[in-house]
């Protein structure tokens, strides 16, 4: 972890994909087949590793490998799970949100959405009203919510939501994206029934597929449910039974990284070590851009993962002259994505630490004052 970066070797201040280890990255320079017998083991202790990793029982839960990227496995979910009967009811205060509804109007899955404002959090007794309502009597047979919502940083209570589901819908089903979140944040999953997320996030592997961590009694219910082939996780949880194996080509480089990043994570001392980091890195950021007047899109419930802020007032700020400017010197942030205000976004994850964050706060320094922007901020 140094502060150098060459033209070909950026630091990713994003949401993923990110900055990944040199020896994530040497695990990667292996040629293995894809019915070799050593790979076959390879998906097994990784499927094995990611219910660990949850902290949940694996005599209950088991994990389902997906390639493609994490909207695929979202996708993959949301086809198998519904019955096109029953709706699902999505809880959205962002993009990731509103893709599940996208994602439901194209495959023809009946769904109600309840959206929130981008810069709050969900709030979980609007959510039971609406369910308890008289006119949601019998009509949903799923929710699904996003975890960390990196349109701005804002992470949603899904511990508190699992429990009420529970306690008040017992045969709910409950769908969580932690794409950003899994592994960088202690969570209690024991309610989730689908826990959907990526290689490429806080697992610090590379980009080539996700995962859906199940409640085998909830997958098991899934069968015969999918409309499509290749994004139907019961068909490929009971091929990865059977023998072992993908039904389709899987990503075998992404793999072999995601298992040495996996022993990394471990090395670090697990999720809790690794939300440690991230959280220190989020620190950094956050007292340096305050000292240097810039405003937070969000005041509270923003967690560690990326942090959203406001595009400076001054006459002189462009984003894409201050984008250009940072990649320039080899750091690369991400624009805004909400919808109310300009603004950009930088991420905390990765293969980063607190030294990166300071450098990055220096880079900026320099780029404002190129673009002649007194700093801090008026």
């Amino acid at each position: 972890m140094t502060n150098q970066a060459t033209p070909q070797e950026k630091k990713l201040f994003t949401p993923g994909p990110l900055c990944v280890s040199p020896t994530v990255k040497q695990a990667l320079c292996r040629d293995m087949g894809s019915r070799d017998t050593e790979f076959i083991e390879i998906i097994k202790n990784l499927r094995d590793t990611l219910v660990n990793i949850a902290g949940l029982p694996r005599d209950e839960f088991t994990t389902v490998i997906m390639q493609g990227s994490g909207t695929y496995t979202v996708e993959s979910v949301l086809l198998s799970t519904s019955n096109r009967e029953q709706k699902v009811l999505i809880i959205a205060n962002g993009a990731y949100g509103q893709r599940m509804k996208t994602i439901c109007e194209r495959a023809q899955i009946p769904f109600d959405i309840l959206s929130f404002p981008e810069t709050q959090q969900v709030n979980v007794e609007d959510v039971l009203k609406f369910l308890e309502s008289p006119q949601s009597a019998g009509l949903f047979g799923s929710v699904a919510v996003v975890h960390c919502e990196t349109t701005t940083g804002i992470v949603n209570p899904i511990e508190n939501l699992g429990e009420q589901l529970k306690k008040k819908f017992p045969t709910m089903t409950y769908i969580v994206d932690a794409m950003s979140s899994f592994a960088g944040m202690e969570t209690n999953y024991s309610q989730v029934d689908f826990l959907v997320s990526s290689a490429n996030k806080c697992l610090q592997g590379i980009p080539g597929f996700g995962f859906v961590i199940c409640r085998i009694a909830a997958l098991e219910k899934c069968k015969g449910l999918a409309k499509s082939l290749a994004l139907d996780i019961y068909e490929q949880w009971k091929g990865l039974e059977q023998n072992g194996q993908f039904r389709f080509t899987p990503p075998t480089h992404a793999i072999l990284g995601l298992r040495q990043a996996c022993k990394e994570l471990e090395a670090e001392g697990g999720v809790a070590g690794r939300a440690r980091r991230y959280k220190q890195n989020s620190e950094v950021i956050k007292a340096g851009m305050a000292q240097r007047g810039f405003k937070q899109l969000i005041k509270e419930h923003d967690g560690h993962i990326i942090t959203s802020y406001f595009c400076p007032a001054h006459e002189n700020f462009d984003f894409q002259k201050f984008y250009d400017g940072l990649s320039d010197l080899g750091q690369l942030i991400y624009p805004g994505k909400v919808t109310s205000a300009d603004g950009f976004r930088v991420g905390h994850i990765g293969h980063l630490n607190a030294e990166d964050m300071e450098h990055l706060l220096k880079c900026i320094d320099q780029v404002l004052q190129d673009m002649d922007i007194p700093c801090p901020l008026k």
